[in-house]
């Protein structure tokens, strides 16, 4: 109890800093513990933007009643984004002390990351250095004790942005995945209302129980055929479009046939029948039915040009998708799927661009409208951290004994077919990835590996899976499998083995330096006409869906409106061999996982069941014998396990730190926000409002100089627009230190800074300054939802139709 009491007392300490005097705060010990614990839940409450994130820097009381704060870690390596290395200032008080003793911690943490949630967890906390002036033995034990083994599980959380922006991107190589395909597809573009109806090959009629119409499966749109007249019919929102021959022309569809009156009364046609029977199309879309890829640039009217400031291109404003033109009379560019494709001008003749793009693509300002194409802009610091994000595992530990295989059907005898390139084959007649490698199956489900002796079965967990496998090339639909591996395990002899899927599994590949979307080849899918209703199986697509990168997620999401109700090229219906069953529904599909419902009518039985998708390759699995390494995101408080204790100290970005007054002017060892840092020389450093550095130094600030011709490391992480932010800022600083006579940099003596530790704590300095920055909209983006056209929030409301990013591979 005296322990949380403690605690309390440090928040008012931490929270109230900046605003009363030190007589004051020396008063609050003997304040009522619950009236403190009332301060502390409303000042935790406001802590940081990021959901599951506290803030820095953060503070607890130990055994000994001494405090401890330690600010935000300096990340210096996240090796395979897995075993992370960092560099953190922290702040000792022991009991009774009026003066603080300041110094620096290296530290080394193995790491998990929830990519959904934006958030990193250290686990366990290994301390390899520690540098204090003053501090004995004890005490310097006691702060790695704490460090390592008392914090909180809930602290051990760091907002994912506040780790990418401190990698540094200049050591991110890419790894380009061989044999991925640039070719454009047919690319049109419109300035009237145009649709795009897009079939995954011939297309695939199936047959509606008692009704003479018929509906195509293949295809991202509710197409009907009525088998009395031939004709077709084509629902676009709430109206209805007819046409005799498939490739149009389309007209309004007047009256409807009787037979749509007579669709199953089920949630499978839900939609269709809300549409019935339909509204006066204000004005006729222009349909563009396609049969392999392509995508389509609708521009709202005559195209609207917006210079993009510091550069010579001028960006297309009235149009979702990413278009751009260098000066009115030049190139015109579009990004799509990742890639960049170029044309003369807007009448076409397109052809791949990425690897050439003008310089100036470089220089576009975060705070533009449109400035998520930077992830898709090679040597961009936006670029390598969409790389890095795209390597990032998703871990699962599966139950060996627990969990089932699910069944594998095969429409016939098991049909298997040589993959190029390689010695091994693919099970061609099921909707599972099934490899065969000699006499042995490998089967790839939901991110699990299982194997078998036999074609059929019995399926088994995989322990192992052949290195052949992971050679299967880019031009087979099979490749997906290739970003599943087998983990390490520590313990072979219990029944859990590991597994980890990173996003090429769900679909984002690295590319030509950047993260995009798909492979870019084209699968022809797998249909069969055995029985009443036909097989259709598609595998997953680069283009038809629109596809554009959410910096907020690090996802791709699919454009909606333009490219029918269903988000994507043969994702309307998807039959169930195991039920007979065509599920037809909006179900959203890109990396990381589906997000939507769908309702599945059984035409043998007459029924219908919700189906429901989660996130992510193990997002659909239960948790009892799935346990997804991203679990503990998922939970909203966290306590010591060890100890039963949540005692702890938080606050954020603009709060002060714990205070001491004491002799030579030692003052606040936090002012305003969390300005103090570790350097790297084993030395504390604090920067003040002016852009001064201090080093603390025999128990106070000590000013210090910085190199000659040095005063541009910090903009070297910065765009013109942040420059110029960041020069306004530090005249406003000017101003208002001059008016308050504040000397934040106060010393005693100066000394000189080297330029390796200057470099370090300036690029240090702009990290924590960008990581909070983007921590803050990554909250806004969460909690206003809508589509992220900006790396700066400026573009939520445009940029991507109804479907925001998430799908499995099918």
């Amino acid at each position: 109890m005296q322990r949380t009491v403690i605690s309390n007392t440090i928040i008012l300490l931490v929270s109230l800093s900046l605003l009363v005097s030190s007589t004051a705060l020396a008063n609050l010990g003997s304040a009522n513990p619950r009236t403190l614990l009332l301060l502390q839940r409303v000042k935790v409450g406001t802590q940081s933007e990021q959901p599951g994130e506290k803030g820095w820097p953060r503070g607890y009381s130990t055994p000994s009643e001494a405090q401890i704060v330690i600010h935000q870690p300096q990340i210096a390596s996240w090796e395979n984004q897995k075993h992370i290395v960092a560099y953190a200032a922290v702040s000792y008080v022991s009991k009774g002390s009026q003066k603080p003793a300041l110094g620096t911690v290296k530290l080394e943490a193995d790491t998990h990351v929830s990519v959904e949630k934006r958030l990193v967890k250290f686990s366990p906390i290994k301390i390899i250095e520690i540098n204090f002036q003053t501090l004995s033995k004890d005490q310097t034990r006691e702060i790695v004790t704490e460090l390592e083994s008392t914090i909180p599980d809930e602290d051990r959380i760091i907002a994912l942005d506040r780790v990418l922006v401190n990698l540094n991107k200049s050591q991110i190589i890419p790894k380009n995945v061989d044999g991925l395909k640039s070719d454009p597809p047919t690319i049109f573009l419109s300035r009237t209302p145009a649709i795009l109806v897009g079939f995954d090959g011939d297309p695939i009629w199936s047959p509606i129980k008692e009704n003479e119409l018929k509906f195509a499966v293949n295809t991202n749109w509710d197409v009907f055929q009525d088998g009395r007249t031939s004709i077709y019919y084509l629902r676009n929102e709430s109206s209805w479009l007819r046409a005799t021959d498939l490739n149009g022309p389309w007209g309004p569809a007047g009256k409807l046939p009787d037979s749509f009156t007579k669709l199953p009364a089920d949630d499978n046609w839900k939609d269709v029948k809300e549409a019935l029977p339909g509204k006066h199309a204000g004005s006729m879309p222009t349909v563009h039915v396609v049969y392999g890829p392509a995508e389509l640039i609708l521009i709202e009217g005559e195209p609207k040009y917006v210079p993009v400031p510091g550069t010579g291109l001028l960006w297309v404003s009235n149009t979702e998708s990413d278009l751009f033109r260098m000066g009115r009379e030049g190139p015109v560019y579009y990004l799509v799927a990742g890639r960049w494709f170029t044309a003369p001008n807007l009448n076409g003749n397109w052809t791949f661009a990425t690897p050439n793009l003008p310089e100036d693509f470089t220089k576009i300002s975060l705070e533009h409208p449109r400035s998520r194409v930077l992830a898709s802009v090679p040597g961009t610091q936006q670029a390598a951290e969409a790389v890095v994000l795209a390597q990032v595992p998703q871990i699962a530990r599966v139950n060996k004994k627990e969990l089932k295989a699910p069944e594998v059907i095969y429409q016939g005898e098991p049909k298997y077919d040589s993959i190029d390139g390689t010695s091994l084959q693919r099970a061609s007649n099921t909707d599972k990835d099934i490899i065969k490698v000699g006499d042995t199956y490998y089967m790839c489900y939901q991110g699990v590996w299982f194997m078998a002796n036999t074609a059929k079965g019995p399926w088994t967990i995989a322990s192992s899976v052949p290195g052949e496998i992971y050679e299967i090339p880019a031009s087979s639909p099979s490749h997906s499998v290739t970003y599943v591996t087998v983990e390490q395990d520590d313990n072979n002899d219990d029944d859990w083995v590991t597994y980890a899927a990173v996003a090429g599994y769900t679909g984002m590949m690295i590319g030509w330096g950047c993260a995009v979307w798909g492979t870019g080849w084209y699968y022809p899918p797998y249909y069969w006409y055995g029985g009443y209703y036909p097989i259709y199986y598609p595998y997953w697509r680069t283009y038809g869906y629109g596809s554009w990168y959410n910096p907020y997620t690090g996802m791709y999401g699919t454009a909606g409106r333009i490219y029918g109700p269903y988000g994507g090229v043969g994702f309307g219906a998807r039959y169930n061999p195991s039920t007979g069953t065509y599920a037809r529904g909006a179900v959203a599909y890109g990396p990381y996982g589906a997000r939507g419902a769908a309702q599945a009518f059984n035409p043998r039985t007459g029924a219908y069941a919700a189906t429901r998708q989660g996130s992510g390759g193990y997002g659909s699995w239960g948790s009892t014998h799935v346990q997804r390494g991203d679990d503990w995101a998922s939970t909203k408080r966290f306590t010591n396990r060890n100890t039963g204790n949540t005692t702890r100290v938080t606050h954020g970005d603009q709060g002060g730190m714990i205070t001491r007054r004491g002799e030579s002017g030692s003052g606040f060892v936090g002012g305003r926000g969390d300005n103090v840092y570790a350097g790297r020389d084993g030395n504390v450093y604090r920067r003040d409002q002016n852009g001064n550095w201090s080093k603390w130094d025999n128990g106070s600030w000590n000013s210090t100089q910085r190199p000659q011709g040095n005063n541009s490391v910090r903009d070297s992480m910065m765009n013109e627009s942040g420059k110029v932010k960041e020069r306004q800022s530090r005249d406003f600083a000017n101003q208002r230190n001059a008016a308050t006579g504040e000397r934040a940099g106060a010393s005693a003596s100066t000394g000189q800074l080297d330029t390796s530790t200057f470099r370090s704590l300036e690029r240090d300095r702009a990290a924590r300054m960008e990581g909070a920055q983007r921590t803050r909209d990554r909250g806004s983006y969460s909690r206003t939802g809508g589509t992220a056209g900006s790396y700066r929030g400026g573009g939520f409301s445009r940029g991507g139709g109804g479907f925001r990013g998430g799908g499995r591979r099918r």
